[in-house]
């Protein structure tokens, strides 16, 4: 996407996006908006679906007609509780119905999302009762069926056909199938590119040229405004070109919608200075852009804000184009998938395993040590996105046979493969190498991300359907902080991404300048800037006893990653979708 940044925490660099996926919750458009999601746990990527149910072969349990069918679909908590989402009508006579209500749920893709399925036999004497009011115990069973909702997403045409089971939590006697589509609720994906730059902008600054950035805001029914993108800050520069800034209709409206562009010079404290501002809609950003004319910026009198005072700096449009904004569903049911590889700390500071200190201690209980907390959290949510779930597993750090430290060796202790079934088989190799080899050091991560870049480049020239996402479970501060930084610059090209977790009670200050959050991009020993940020980081203890699990924690900024790196090398969903082959018009 293009950028659409923020200056929080006094940053002048990108630490957002150029706004929402299509269908997904704008991810950090300002403070108010961020609060708002995440105080309501939206975290991440968070897409509204309607899910809609057709069935076949039902049993009929009517005497002198066919069953009268009505979906009830629930999700399962992790205690097991089941919470009703929501009833579809009720079908007269039919084995074979097609049920027109849909059911709304919101995909959040960092989590699993388990569902359940009934179906019931409405008795005849409750047809004139509102589906919601009806009592489930007093009508016929029919069967269920259950599935994470993931497993619909990830199919080609987002639809999933099951077996109904007539009793419940057993395989009992097959009772015909059911069949779930999922669809994206949104309403338009269109979006529009701009280069925006300005000239002879008013200096600010008394020793030196102001520092501009330009904030977009929407006007809406009241009069209020609502900012919805804000560029990055240019440095000393009074005719500044700033990155393309990507809008979709859901941020602007339509397109006659009044917009306010306001520019300001940039102060450290957070009180910026206003240069100037306009009023404009996207018509008359399309208009500036083709008649290659320029807007001019005004000022108004606080004590009379109608009296407006033209400015010489103006706006212009470098660049308009519409274009079609694909999600990443779009991209998911379309073939694309996500490819898991795991590297695991093999140093010595994690304790003997054989003690029930050590951070690797695998306890006879079954109870999980961090390390396999980790593993088995981020396996399950992403091996529904790999369709041979088959893993890369490696370990750093550890002194492998013939007494050498290797800072990347298979995990599964097998010298030519390092592939693994499963995140059972992540588990088994784990438990395998905590046996047969010895804790050492020192924590180097540079070995383990060039190996799995190289992976990742390596499927360039065979498949552009595969992204690749590297977790990385360690104890401690890593010794090669420069040889890393140069190894995810370079790894920002390809199609991957980097989850850091940290366990124990480590100082990770040092790590935490490796994840971008703070707004500056790594940058190389050569001076090289990352192309994108590709690294979630995240301390297991400051997550625990929150109401978020360190899996969604890390995974939360992941759906983004994939789409900057799609976006930024004009990769659309293959096959195209006949309903998003171009981009319709702009919603008047």
């Amino acid at each position: 996407m293009g950028g659409c940044f923020s200056d929080v925490r006094g940053g002048q660099q990108a630490v957002g996006s150029g706004g929402p996926a299509a269908g997904a919750a704008p991810q950090e458009l300002n403070d108010a908006v961020g609060y708002f999601l995440h105080s309501r746990g939206l975290r991440g990527l968070f897409t509204t679906l309607e899910l809609s149910f057709s069935a076949s072969k039902l049993r009929n349990l009517d005497v002198l007609s066919k069953s009268d069918p009505m979906v009830v679909l629930y999700s399962k908590k992790r205690d097991g509780m089941l919470e009703e989402l929501g009833r579809t009508e009720v079908i007269m006579n039919s084995l074979s119905p097609a049920w027109i209500t849909k059911v709304t749920i919101n995909y959040q893709f960092e989590i699993v999302q388990p569902l359940v399925i009934r179906v019931y036999d409405v008795d005849t004497k409750y047809h004139n009762i509102p589906v919601k009011m009806l009592n489930l115990n007093e009508q016929d069973y029919l069967g269920e069926a259950s599935c994470a909702l993931s497993e619909i997403v990830t199919k080609p045409s987002r639809s999933t056909t099951l077996n109904l089971q007539h009793q419940r939590g057993h395989s009992g006697l097959h009772s015909g199938t059911i069949t779930i589509h999922a669809e994206e609720t949104v309403s338009s994906r269109v979006a529009v590119e701009m280069i925006l730059r300005c000239s002879k902008l008013e200096n600010k600054d008394t020793f030196s040229k102001s520092d501009p950035f330009l904030r977009i805001s929407k006007i809406v029914e009241s009069g209020s405004s609502i900012p919805i993108c804000k560029t990055e800050v240019i440095n000393d520069n009074l005719n500044p070109v700033w990155k393309p800034v990507t809008l979709s209709v859901q941020q602007f409206g339509s397109k006659d919608n009044p917009l306010i562009i306001e520019c300001f010079d940039f102060n450290s404290s957070g009180k910026h200075d206003l240069i100037g501002k306009l009023q404009t809609s996207m018509s008359d950003l399309e208009k500036l852009g083709r008649e290659k004319n320029g807007a001019n910026f005004y000022v108004s009198s606080v004590a009379r804000p109608d009296n407006k005072k033209m400015l010489k700096g103006q706006l212009f449009v470098d660049k308009f184009i519409e274009k079609t904004q694909y999600s990443f569903l779009d991209y998911i049911s379309s073939g694309f998938e996500l490819n898991f590889m795991v590297a695991i700390d093999f140093t010595a500071s994690n304790g003997d395993p054989r003690l029930p200190a050590s951070l690797h201690f695998i306890d006879p209980s079954g109870r999980l040590n961090s390390y396999q907390q980790a593993i088995i959290g981020v396996g399950e949510v992403l091996q529904f996105y790999d369709s041979d779930r088959r893993f890369l597993a490696w370990g750093f750090g550890g002194r492998i046979a013939y007494g050498s430290v290797s800072h990347c060796f298979n995990l599964n202790g097998n010298s030519e493969e390092s592939e693994v079934s499963g995140v059972e088989g992540i588990m088994s190799a784990y438990a395998m190498a905590l046996h047969n080899v010895a804790l050492a050091g020192p924590t180097l991560f540079g070995p383990v991300i060039n190996k799995a870049a190289e992976i990742a480049s390596r499927s360039l020239s065979t498949r552009r359907n595969k992204y690749f996402i590297l977790l990385i479970i360690t104890d401690g501060v890593i010794t090669d902080l420069q040889e890393t930084k140069d190894a995810i610059v370079k790894a920002s090209d390809l199609p991957m991404s980097i989850l850091i977790v940290g366990v124990g009670g480590a100082d990770y200050k040092e790590m935490e300048i490796l994840d971008a959050d703070n707004g500056k991009r790594l940058e190389s020993s050569t001076g090289r800037i990352a192309t994108r940020d590709i690294v979630q980081f995240v301390p297991m203890r400051d997550v625990q006893g929150s109401q978020v699990s360190v899996v969604q924690a890390l995974l939360e900024e992941l759906p983004g990653q994939f789409l900057s790196y799609m976006q930024s090398r004009d990769i659309t969903p293959h096959p195209a979708h006949p309903r998003e082959a171009s981009a319709p018009p702009f919603p008047q």
